[in-house]
């Protein structure tokens, strides 16, 4: 009943598990659907969107240069995470239309209170870096 490493293609390394509900923000004609998918079938049941009402484990967002303030679409991202939760941000490779520049996802990513991790080719026309809140609390660890 689990999705085979076949299906999910290079979705596998987004760390996404069967039972995970992750939503979906910024799609439009334009996105990969054969990405999109493939992280359907790694967690087994169709995407959210932002009308979803509950809390999520994760977020798919479609980014492009002219969607807006990056650092806005980040935090409105955030609304439905849950804590510890992680946020895929798929943009345009370098060279397509919309193509965002990696400086500006570096510069956002904290403003927003995110940090990055990793960025990855995510099929022939989307690059995916991932976010996730960074650790906050390291004198407790003493």
């Amino acid at each position: 009943m689990s999705a085979s490493g076949a299906d999910v293609g290079a979705v596998s390394r987004f760390g996404f598990r069967p039972g995970m509900v992750v939503q979906e923000l910024g799609w439009d004609e334009d996105i990969d659907e054969d990405l999109r998918s493939s992280v359907e079938a790694a967690i087994e049941s169709p995407l959210v969107d932002d009308r979803y009402g509950d809390v999520v484990d994760a977020v798919v967002m479609w980014w492009r240069d002219d969607d807006g303030d990056l650092v806005d679409g980040l935090v409105d991202a955030l609304t439905d995470l849950v804590d510890g939760g992680m946020i895929w941000l798929l943009t345009p490779k370098v060279g397509r239309a919309n193509y965002v520049d990696a400086s500006d996802v570096s510069e956002a990513a904290p403003t927003a209170g995110l940090a990055t991790t990793t960025s990855l080719a995510a099929g022939p026309e989307w690059t995916a870096t991932k976010l996730v809140s960074p650790k906050s609390d390291r004198s407790s660890r003493r």
